[in-house]
């Protein structure tokens, strides 16, 4: 596993789809092997004060799960508030992560080196500087604890979107509980039939975008590992380390680019977006409907109102793309600071839908979620999701 994947219930048929950055980012994992159940006894106790047979009612010291940076505990925790036992997932960083992940940052200048020589126009500082800044936040269990909370606090009542609470009194910057979840996995879902697929497949869409678009943070991990599902289109979202927030202007430039490229198509308004972005180099001697021409690929999915069918094929061309050397535009664009963790999108989340052929009309989806159109609900998810919606708006 990679440092930006999140936990690993078993073989997942994605890491191939991930592309050259994943594969030069999975450089920088710990490779720590799992810590033994004393270690983490000790580990808890070093950061809780007292040994987890105090702080809990049972502690399983076998983890039940592996984090990039940490193992997963299940345990059993008397909540004074009311007054009951409740089952909890506690995460333990490895001793001696953080020293070796700092250490191993070097690669990510390895990573700007190699990537300049690929792409002759890319300026590698400001996505050195991102990545570097993730990885830092990803160390520090405080900063994914605030962020799991904000989006469980934005979510709280959702129909089919759910986010464990996070256990503040016995989380520290090294250890993470949260409420235990259950459900199945990634693996378990591949062998539902094809409707609970394309429910787990919208529900997901939704969740990124409605995040991205209306929360104005995007959980940049969409690994199979970080789900749990139930049937219904029942998900739960697991691993908020790598969370990117945006502000008024970032968010005003992704509006824009949907707007020129699917909802008024218009090259030369594109390109202005594009260029402004600072994705593409001002003036590179490029045509506008070359430009309009290869960033349409990744709009692909939402440019008509039609059901349509997620495909590997189409997820494996996406990355194809985004690295073609060969490519007149690949050679005058870089990678500002806020498309580095946003391109998880084209490389992660396509390739999830891809593997699930989820069909539906996600261009209608979209449009519910996208601020600039606001649309009606298109499916029966989007009717729960407007009850959710207009419960949050009643004062009462």
């Amino acid at each position: 596993m990679g440092l930006f994947d999140g936990y690993d219930y078993g073989p997942q048929g994605y890491s191939d789809q991930g592309g050259l950055i994943d594969r030069l980012l999975s450089q920088l994992q710990a490779q720590a092997p799992p810590m033994s159940g004393e270690l983490a006894a000790a580990m808890v106790e070093q950061e809780l004060g007292a040994p987890p047979e105090q702080l809990f009612v049972e502690w399983d010291p076998i983890p039940i799960a592996a984090a990039s940076i940490g193992q997963v505990h299940r345990a059993l925790w008397w909540d004074p508030v009311v007054q009951q036992e409740r089952a909890v997932a506690v995460k333990v960083q490895y001793p001696g992560a953080a020293d070796a992940i700092q250490a191993d940052l070097a690669n990510v200048d390895l990573l700007g080196s190699i990537m300049t020589q690929l792409f002759r126009g890319l300026d590698p500082a400001q996505m050195i500087a991102e990545i570097r800044a993730r990885i830092g936040e990803e160390l520090d269990y405080g900063i994914e604890a605030a962020n799991q909370r904000a989006f469980a606090e934005f979510y709280v009542g959702h129909p089919f979107i759910h986010v464990p609470s996070v256990i503040d009194a016995l989380s520290t910057t090294r250890v993470l509980t949260s409420e235990l979840a259950t459900g199945a996995t990634w693996a378990d879902l591949l062998t539902w039939d094809q409707r609970e697929k394309d429910l787990a497949a919208e529900a997901i869409f939704r969740f990124v975008f409605r995040s991205l678009y209306r929360f104005h943070a995007f959980n940049g991990d969409p690994h199979p590992g970080n789900y749990l599902f139930r049937p219904g289109g029942q998900v739960t979202f697991l691993d908020f380390g790598l969370v990117k927030h945006f502000d008024t202007q970032a968010m005003a430039t992704f509006q824009s680019m949907i707007r020129y490229a699917v909802l008024e198509p218009d090259h030369a308004e594109f390109r202005s977006a594009v260029e402004s972005a600072g994705l593409l180099r001002a003036g590179a001697p490029v045509s506008t409907e070359e430009v309009g021409r290869y960033f349409e690929h990744f709009y692909e999915a939402v440019r008509a109102d039609t059901t349509i069918t997620w495909t590997p094929e189409y997820a494996s061309a996406t990355v194809r793309q985004t690295f073609d050397r060969n490519s007149p535009i690949a050679q005058y664009a870089t990678v500002p600071a806020d498309f580095v963790i946003i391109q998880r999108i084209n490389l992660g989340l396509y390739a999830i839908l891809g593997q699930l052929r989820a069909t539906a009309d996600y261009r209608k989806v979209a449009e519910e979620l996208w601020p600039m159109v606001n649309g009606p609900p298109s499916t029966p998810m989007g009717e729960a999701e407007a009850g959710w919606l207009a419960a949050r708006a009643d004062p009462s």
